[in-house]
């Protein structure tokens, strides 16, 4: 069988679609099939490596800013499979807000999904007209919630016929329920990190639960964002241990700098209670984290940024203000008074396993593909 070749940022690439890629690409490369083809973005901060061949995918080709023959490189290996999964967001390619990557699209001779995971509620102009663009060129238009889905049929011209909803993947592990006698409760953050995560917030906020009891005990657990890093360099996480330190917070609040592979946030998870996203952004409509600890089965706080709001409504968390220490405090403090016995993980949610998540690809994909073959035959 036929593999997919993807378009995205890739690892070594630390990133948030960089990770997305990597499991959705093994989850759709079935056993005894072809290997999913990678092409990998390479934005400014992507070092080159050699191609990574493994059971399930393999890096054919690198597509960098600003290189014209390259794009028609990066369209003619894509097409070498029967799909292209495309991964947008305005930050990864060449040319303003991204628009190299139209160039691609356009050389592209087998059929595309593009996934979308940034929506904007208020673009600007070229914004707009990018994604706009973006989408006409697609075959297929995939978000990840209802809310991204809205907002592209209220404030952009898109044909709705394109645009499907399959949410953000989850790796199937489970953190084992929170032992009711443990000395102190501990709260995790997770990710990579950098200004607008509103760490900030959550630390103030454990000034205002220092009468908790047991004690608690907040995690901040992630690496620097590497584009952060190279701009500011370390400015961001000096400010939150300087802000620990001013509030007396030493042995209450931890900055773990490591970047976890899935074994170890699995490991820092199933010792979380409640699992805090203090965000500052208004418009998020895809948190890969958010997803997680939902089908982790944790106790979620997050502030009211679109998918929290989509994913939360239903009660599974409590959702809170922006910027306000206060209000993340009484969520925790409510959360805590519920019986911790009562605190036991749900499996992944049935539909958004990266298996499940890839079989509903595969699906669109194989759509996309009937319908190529008959508009050919009938041309």
């Amino acid at each position: 069988m036929a593999g997919t070749s993807f378009l995205s940022t890739y690892p070594p690439t630390r990133c948030g679609l960089a990770t997305f890629t990597e499991a959705l690409a093994t989850a759709m490369a079935e056993p005894g099939a072809a290997p999913s083809r990678i092409v990998r973005a390479m934005d400014e901060l992507a070092f080159p490596s050699p191609p990574r061949i493994g059971s399930r995918s393999v890096v054919v080709g690198e597509l960098h800013p600003g290189d014209a023959s390259g794009m028609r490189e990066a369209a003619r290996l894509l097409s070498a499979a029967p799909t292209v999964i495309v991964q947008h967001e305005y930050g990864i390619y060449g040319g303003p807000d991204g628009d190299e990557v139209l160039e691609v699209l356009s050389r592209l001779t087998a059929p595309s999904i593009v996934v979308l995971h940034t929506v904007l509620a208020a673009p600007t102009e070229r914004q707009r007209v990018i994604l706009e663009e973006v989408a006409d060129l697609a075959g297929a238009v995939v978000v990840m919630t209802e809310t991204a889905r809205v907002l592209l049929a209220t404030h952009y011209r898109v044909d709705a016929a394109k645009v499907s909803v399959i949410p953000h993947g989850v790796a199937e592990w489970v953190a084992p329920p929170v032992d009711p006698h443990a000395s102190r409760r501990v709260v995790l953050t997770w990710g990579l990190i950098g200004p607008g995560k509103g760490i900030e917030h959550g630390i103030r906020a454990m000034a205002l639960l220092a009468d908790a009891d047991p004690r608690l005990h907040y995690v901040v657990a992630g690496q620097t964002h590497p584009k952060v890093l190279a701009a500011d360099g370390e400015r961001y996480r000096e400010s939150l241990q300087h802000l620990i330190v001013e509030l007396g917070l030493e042995d209450r609040v931890t900055l773990d700098g490591r970047y976890l592979d899935a074994v170890q946030l699995a490991a820092q998870a199933s010792a979380a209670e409640i699992v805090l996203l203090p965000y500052d952004s208004r418009e998020q409509v895809t948190s890969g984290v958010l997803s997680e600890a939902v089908a982790a089965g944790k106790q979620v706080v997050a502030t009211a940024f679109p998918h929290a709001v989509e994913l939360l409504g239903d009660g599974t968390g409590i959702v809170v203000a922006h910027e306000d220490p206060a209000a993340i405090a009484g969520a925790i403090r409510e959360l805590l008074a519920q019986p911790r016995e009562a605190h036991v993980p749900a499996p992944s949610e049935a539909g958004t396993s990266w298996a499940v998540v890839a079989d509903r690809y595969r699906d669109l994909a194989a759509t996309l593909v009937s319908g190529s073959a008959s508009v050919e035959r009938s041309a």
